[in-house]
Order: structure tokens, then sequence, then C-alpha cells
């Protein structure tokens, strides 16, 4: 099941030639990889202060396919394509709604998100109930 967040593209997004600057999609994935987990109960902070563990993002890719710019409405996409024992590869788009409400892919790619212990930042399996609940 994919997870869709809305944002708004802002003066501080674009860079000098008016468009979104490319790491800033980075920022937007990263959002909607945030309210996804939240969608399903799982608060981060909440999760570092119960299981004194964490999710970090340990490998990205991504294709961009056009420019987003100020004040554009998106629609930011969340979808678990694989999971494993300490690790989620995430898949996320980046889309574009338009005056007539269809909509342009901007950016797509994945991110690979591990389990770590918040306060070594040592890998280890992500635990069973979380898993349960990504099923």
């Amino acid at each position: 099941m994919s997870f869709e967040f809305p944002v708004r593209v802002y003066w501080e997004d674009t860079d000098a030639g008016g468009i979104v600057f490319y790491a800033n999609y980075l920022k937007f994935f990263e959002r909607a990889r945030t309210e996804w987990l939240r969608h399903l109960g799982l608060e981060q902070q909440q999760l570092k202060n119960d299981t004194g563990g964490m999710f970090v993002v340990s490998e990205t890719q991504l294709k961009y396919h056009r420019p987003a710019q100020l004040d554009d409405l998106l629609h930011v996409s969340a979808k678990l394509q694989d999971k494993g024992r300490a690790s989620l590869v995430i898949a996320q788009q980046a889309w574009r709604v338009e005056a007539d409400h269809s909509r342009t892919l901007l950016c797509e790619g994945t991110i690979r998100i591990g389990w770590v212990q918040a306060h070594a930042l040592k890998p280890e399996r992500i635990p069973s109930s979380i898993l349960e609940l990504l099923s």
C-alpha cells in the first residue's frame, strides 16, 4: 500500500534558477517516510524512547525527471518495497499536481533505512513488533 503526503514548494526549497534544489527531494522523501511511519502508529521519537533504537538512512538512489518550481503542490509517496531483518527499502516518488488534477512524475527512487541502537549507532535487527506493523 502506498502512502502519500502533500508538500508545497517554498522559496527556501528553490535554487538560483527558481527550481527545487535537487537535494531537497531527499527532504521531501524524509517527510513522507516519517508521516508514513506515523500513519502506521510508529512515531520515531517514541520508538527511540521505547526501544532504544532508530531508523537511519544507509543508501539512496534517485532519478530526476522534471523540475518542481515555487508554489507547486507535490504529492510525495512512500511504499515498502523490501523488508529485511535489519533494514527496509522504501520506494518513493514526487509528483506535481497539475491545475487539471493530473500528475506529473518529477523524481523517484529508493531509500534504504537501517535499524540501529540509538546510543552506539550499531546495526541490529528491527524489533518484531515493528515488522508486524509493516506486513
